[in-house]
């Protein structure tokens, strides 16, 4: 057995659906204005361009599980004025492979969830003005809350026809349907297996329909998908 000269990092397991085991989290990505309505609303070109990948970060201080028909508390981020909600369809691997055909693609994944890509919105801001990377908009604490992985076997329906849908305090703020994808499950993918060989563990966050919007602290959020268990987000 191995040992180490500092304690190391525990793997983040997400709840799945009808099992008592756990999926163990390797990697998250994340496509960016994979819906030309938020595309034109963050003021990008819509035209359907190859995608573009970012991740956040894989652990326990990054990562929020939310259980079914739980409420998990999020804490206001620090160094933001501008707190904003995506929610996402995300897709759990679980089969890896490397340049992978769009044909054979959505046999890789072994499941679904709700999540939400929590975004620091002025930092983003700012780091896109200045030309740099904007990671510390994207992938800071807690950024990441994710419900229960449905696994394909158990969805019913056509998840790529699914309404998705966001509430803030009882309003919706996001209503769209996973069909109006730029990018749809099986591209993403495909796309994605020919920067990085994925590997069973990985996730991946879809994409944002449009009304993206800032939170405040009290600010309750209802994330959901058609089929998949509803994530429920406080903003502490």
């Amino acid at each position: 057995m191995s040992q180490y000269v500092i304690e190391p990092m525990n793997l983040v397991g997400l709840p799945v659906r009808g099992s008592q085991a756990q999926f163990p989290v390797r990697r998250v990505y994340c496509v960016g204005r994979n819906y030309a309505a938020h595309a034109r609303e963050m003021g990008a070109d819509p035209e359907r361009e190859p995608p573009f990948f970012f991740c956040k970060h894989n652990d326990m201080q990054s990562i929020l599980p939310v259980p079914p028909q739980g409420e998990v508390a999020m804490p206001y981020p620090s160094l933001t004025q501008n707190l904003h909600y995506e929610v996402e369809l995300v897709i759990a691997i679980g089969k890896g492979g490397a340049n992978i055909r769009p044909e054979n693609a959505l046999a890789h994944i072994y499941g679904y969830a709700v999540g939400l890509d929590m975004t620091r919105r002025d930092l983003q801001a700012a780091m896109k003005n200045a030309g740099r990377p904007w990671e510390i908009g994207k992938a800071f604490d807690f950024s990441a809350p994710i419900g229960a992985i449905c696994p394909v076997a158990d969805y019913v329906g056509d998840i790529q026809a699914a309404e998705i849908r966001l509430n803030v305090n009882g309003e919706t703020k996001q209503h769209s349907n996973i069909s109006h994808l730029t990018w749809n499950l099986a591209e993403t993918i495909a796309k994605l297996s020919e920067l990085f060989a994925l590997q069973a563990g990985d996730l991946i966050f879809t994409g944002t329909p449009e009304g993206v919007g800032a939170v405040v602290q009290g600010d309750v959020l209802h994330g959901s998908i058609a089929g998949l268990d509803d994530i429920v987000v406080k903003i502490a």
